[in-house]
């Protein structure tokens, strides 16, 4: 450089944002807690919506050097998704229901084409079940439009579809959007017959889901309450106003949700009710929707059934799942009539320790049983003997459906109908992309409708997938799942420790299962490995796991990921320098808890929409969930031990003054779930308190997104470009980017 010419002055680094601070006190059972920051819980208030403005400011100019790597895998992901693609068309009733999806466009188009009339005549005849063949830009003879996702969203930052219901006849739709994020839904009625008006009414405020009664003239929703529990069940008949709507069911214990079906085979109307430990099930004929709801068994705390409908040897007939003196439950099988016993129902599955049952779908002529064995899902099928004489002969063994490959996830798919011949079944891994099967229930054949098309030459032979198993402080082994390249596996058999993502969630019985995520490629193609921790707290291993990572135990939820974390790092696959972890909502309380247990052990950390800050949370039941969740955490608003607990994890009272890594929190100012208050408080502070958090090694950062909710942004564009915003931020924290 000529002396003439001055010596460049590099670009100030940006300063984060100082939340103000406002003490409050939080005291329960004689322990005082001083808050500075809850002061931001005030959504409204021009100082958060400052603050949040303030720090996304701040995120954006420290990720502006990453914003080349994001438009990258952007470009990636789209390039390799088929933007332009429909679904399998599935078949109810005489209908065959689709969607499209088109280039541009964030929002499906929902359709439906007629059965042909000699298929529609004779349902039993497998050849009737084959699916049309649906292709770009060409409209199938008898083509309607139910619902264009694009016309509704038009004018709104977010647009959710909460309900999507066709009644039984075919003749009207009843569908309902939610467009501020917040979980609550407006129903509105659209009809699909030429010769059926549909009613000009709207119905404000209720929760996801409807249920159509069999008269096509009745369907019953849900509302929820000031803490967003559901609680009341609705009975709407069609025409009327909804002053006029009857309220069917209300559940009073607010540790309780309530929820609205039927069986598969129509016959019955379901309301459920469910606490964490407890269930309870009411029937009522949906031939006489305005009949009154009887229960099946009366609730009984720590007992938890469900019921399906079959018709076997001509009889009426209730499946039954349920976990009295069975941990990882059984089925049982009896009358379709109240329970009075149900150690007094026959055994179709007993109960196993190494096998958690999920669940039974009952159809005519086939049971398909869920279950999880050694931390896959799985399914079996029994199939049901028509010509049986008597209900308890028509049972036989169930069979389980069998894969090759050592990781996979599998179980019945889209099967509306109760009486048909196929059954569809989803299949796919880390390495396989999602798949459609059909199966013929008289012969077995297999027949693949649909692997998911990945463009651009996507090879599965390039990727490998496997199982370790790390080991707990008490002794406990911990499955780990893993995908990386061909490539990359060979580096890591040359030695080399290889950037890694480290995922986890461990709660509410919850799995992370074996899927195919084509994001997930723009990390694997760059020499990352990624990781799921099937910690404790969740439901890979069976009930009893996810007892040990609840309440009292929750802390095995947090060692167990800082042991899976020390797996990868001892056997060599990667380092803490190279090592970032991930995990989302009760996954971003993990994040929060590990961050401060064993900061050393990784370059960074991202917490999505992450519960951390759970103790002033569950001691305020006026907040959306609250009392549900104490079957979850434990009570601590009037049981000190568990106040005590949750003080010694939670991970925005326990931040210390040391160093941590890297840290991303992203969140939603419309979440109700989780609100935004909790990563706002805890990234204040991360900031006022850490040795590091203002550094440009190991920033702390916030992203709000100011119009989502708890699932993030709406619309596939917005969400590839969020994907590929926290994967730039996870690449290059790795040193992968």
């Amino acid at each position: 450089m000529s002396p003439e010419q001055p010596t460049p002055t590099p670009p100030a680094r940006p300063t984060p944002p100082v939340a103000e601070r406002r003490p409050h006190h939080r005291e329960h059972h004689g322990r005082v807690f001083v808050d500075d920051y809850e002061w931001l819980r005030d959504k409204d208030a021009p100082d958060t919506r400052a603050y949040l403005e303030a720090e996304n400011a701040y995120t954006d100019a420290m990720t502006a050097d990453q914003k080349d790597l994001a438009d990258a895998v952007y470009e990636e992901i789209r390039s390799r998704v088929k933007e332009t693609d429909m679904s399998v068309p599935v078949r109810a009733g005489d209908w065959w229901y689709f969607s499209r999806t088109e280039e541009g466009r964030s929002y499906a188009r929902h359709c439906r084409v007629p059965v042909p009339p000699e298929y529609a005549a004779d349902p039993a005849d497998p050849a009737g079940w084959t699916p049309p063949e649906v292709s770009p830009g060409v409209e199938l003879p008898g083509e309607q439009l139910l619902l264009d996702g694009n016309a509704e969203a038009e004018g709104h930052d977010y647009f959710a579809l909460g309900a999507f219901s066709v009644s039984h006849d075919g003749r009207m739709l009843a569908w309902a959007t939610d467009v501020e994020g917040d979980e609550r839904y407006t129903l509105r009625f659209r009809s699909l017959d030429p010769e059926v008006t549909a009613p000009d009414e709207e119905i404000p405020g209720i929760a996801a889901g409807v249920t159509w009664a069999r008269d096509g003239e009745h369907l019953f929703y849900v509302t929820v309450d000031d803490a967003w529990r559901p609680d009341t069940v609705w009975r709407h008949r069609l025409g009327t106003s909804r002053d006029a709507d009857v309220r069917v069911f209300h559940e009073p214990d607010e540790s309780y949700w309530i929820g609205v079906g039927e069986t598969r085979s129509e016959r019955y109307l379901q309301i459920a009710l469910g606490s964490k430990i407890t269930t309870e099930v009411w029937c009522l004929d949906s031939a006489e929707p305005t009949g009154e709801f009887w229960c099946v068994r009366p609730r009984e705390e720590g007992v938890e059934y469900d019921v399906e409908h079959a018709v076997v040897g001509g009889e009426d007939r209730f499946v039954v799942t349920h976990n009295k003196l069975a941990p990882n439950f059984l089925v049982a099988e009896g009358p379709a009539a109240p329970i009075a016993d149900l150690d007094a129902l026959r055994t179709l599955v007993p109960h196993r320790e190494d096998v958690r049952i999920e669940g039974v779908d009952a159809f005519a002529r086939v049971l398909a049983l869920g279950y999880r064995e050694s931390a896959l899902p799985r399914f079996s099928l029994m199939p049901l003997d028509p010509e049986s004489r008597s209900g308890t002969d028509a049972y036989s063994d169930f069979t389980p459906v069998e894969f090759d490959e050592v990781l996979f996830t599998s179980g019945p798919g889209a099967n509306p109908e109760w009486d048909q011949p196929v059954l569809r079944f989803g299949y796919g891994s880390f390495v396989t992309p999602g798949r459609v099967y059909q199966l013929d229930l008289a012969t077995g054949e297999r027949t693949l409708l649909r692997e998911q098309e990945v463009l651009g030459g996507y090879d599965p032979a390039g990727y490998v997938q496997r199982r370790d198993w790390a080991t707990a402080t008490d002794g406990a082994r911990i499955p780990v799942s893993l995908v990386m390249s061909a490539e990359t596996a060979r580096r890591v058999d040359d030695g080399e420790a290889v950037p890694t993502l480290l995922y986890g969630y461990g709660s509410y019985e919850s799995s992370i299962d074996p899927g195919f995520s084509v994001a997930r490629l723009s990390l694997l193609d760059r020499g990352m490995a990624y990781a799921v921790a099937h910690v404790r707290g969740g439901g890979e291993m069976g009930r009893l796991w996810y007892e040990q990572g609840k309440m009292l135990a929750k802390r095995n939820t947090f060692t167990d990921f800082v042991a899976c974390a020390d797996h990868l790092v001892m056997t060599g696959l990667t380092a803490p320098d190279r090592l970032v972890a991930e995990g989302g909502s009760a996954g971003g309380l993990l994040m929060g808890a590990v961050a401060n247990l064993a900061p050393e052990m990784f370059a960074g950390i991202q917490a999505v929409v992450p519960f951390v800050d759970p103790l002033t949370s569950i001691l305020m039941p006026e907040l959306p969930l609250t009392v549900i969740e104490w079957d979850e955490w434990g009570d601590p608003l009037h049981d000190p031990e568990v106040y005590d607990y949750m003080a010694s994890y939670a991970p925005y009272e326990n931040v210390e003054a040391r160093e941590y890594p890297a840290i991303l929190a992203v969140t939603s100012l419309n979440d109700t779930r989780v609100l935004y208050v909790e990563p706002a408080k805890w990234v204040a502070r991360l900031r006022a308190i850490s040795t590091s958090a203002n550094s440009a090694e190991r920033p702390v950062l916030l992203r709000c997104e100011m119009s989502a909710g708890h699932g993030g942004v709406s619309g596939r564009y917005e969400r590839w470009r969020q994907t590929a915003f926290e994967y730039a931020w996870t690449l290059r924290t790795a040193g992968a980017g």
